[in-house]
């Protein structure tokens, strides 16, 4: 009984740290840009979460639990030790304040147990997720450069856009709000897997009743541990106007649905912040942006974060065996 108690508390950590971690890629363009206020955009956030995970959530879930791992080697002690890894991992960029990919240090826990056990399906991971996991950020950055490339700098050839951007600018209020949700539905069709696919893998869980439980988790993780991420995805790196809004989240969310209906576990956090760099390197210069303090801090964090769920992980499991 407190074994379980034990994993049901680490599951609801972890699905809080991931709800935290989320708020900043789907509404911190949106509050940035003075859209909406803080508190609206958390509810909004944890119920098209929700609304993602029960629809298109199964397949990263199934990845997780039976792609990267054979099942039988999936019990209920790696079962804590994978979740109690990645949430570390995990709360460990919630406390620096910098968005961190759920997806990757989840994957990172789970290869840490493969690695132990000396079972792992590496050409899903080396085939499938890694080159993903480049390719996409890439393309969020140059679709969004080429995108926004058109109407920035304000020139004679653009100005007619700008004529149209403003003279309906209450759709385009409306649309950038949409965007938000729609990102918020994005999450849930991807991240709330990393919860259940361990889960699922043990038998402890379905894929369908650990969806429906886990996703409410991402909604109060935002209210509790989010503000900080949302204040600094959404002021501390470019503020980003009514288009920019738009355009950053309709590219960042579509790119993660196409991933979720492949089963791949994708970060939409780097996604994001791959998208608003191309805003801020438009708008301030490639040698500005990269130098920026926090633009090193986000990526030394991105890197370290994954390897320390790997290494937690693989020391744990050693520890127990």
């Amino acid at each position: 009984m407190i074994s379980y108690l034990l994993l049901a508390l680490l599951t609801v950590f972890f699905a809080l740290n991931m709800g935290a971690s989320g708020i900043a890629p789907s509404f911190a363009s949106t509050y940035g840009g003075r859209l909406i206020k803080k508190k609206k955009a958390l509810l909004l956030f944890g119920f098209f979460v929700i609304l993602g995970a029960v629809t298109l959530g199964k397949g990263v879930a199934a990845t997780l639990g039976k792609g990267l791992l054979p099942q039988e080697y999936i019990n209920f002690n790696v079962v804590l030790v994978i979740l109690g890894s990645a949430s570390l991992g995990l709360f460990l960029a919630n406390i620096l304040k910098i968005p961190q990919s759920t997806s990757q240090v989840t994957v990172g826990a789970i290869v840490g147990a493969g690695l132990h056990f000396q079972h792992l399906n590496v050409k899903t991971i080396f085939w499938k997720i890694l080159p993903m996991w480049v390719v996409l950020p890439l393309l969020a950055y140059f679709l969004t450069w080429l995108i926004y490339r058109k109407i920035y700098p304000p020139e004679h050839d653009n100005l007619h856009i700008y004529q149209k951007l403003f003279a309906n600018e209450k759709k385009l209020r409306l649309s950038a709000l949409l965007m938000s949700c729609y990102v918020a539905f994005a999450i849930g069709t991807n991240n709330v897997g990393n919860a259940v696919g361990p889960l699922f893998g043990a038998g402890i869980l379905g894929i369908n009743l650990g969806l429906l439980l886990v996703s409410p988790l991402f909604g109060i993780g935002a209210l509790v541990l989010g503000k900080g991420t949302l204040e600094t995805a959404g002021k501390e790196i470019v503020p980003l106007g009514l288009f920019s809004s738009t355009l950053v989240l309709f590219v960042t969310a579509t790119l993660l649905i196409f991933a979720s209906i492949l089963g791949i576990p994708q970060s939409l956090v780097q996604l994001n912040i791959f998208s608003i760099f191309a805003i801020s390197c438009l708008k301030n210069g490639h040698k500005r942006t990269l130098d920026q303090r926090l633009t090193k801090k986000t990526f030394l964090i991105w890197t370290v974060t994954p390897l320390i769920s790997m290494i937690i992980s693989y020391l744990l499991l050693f520890l127990i065996k």
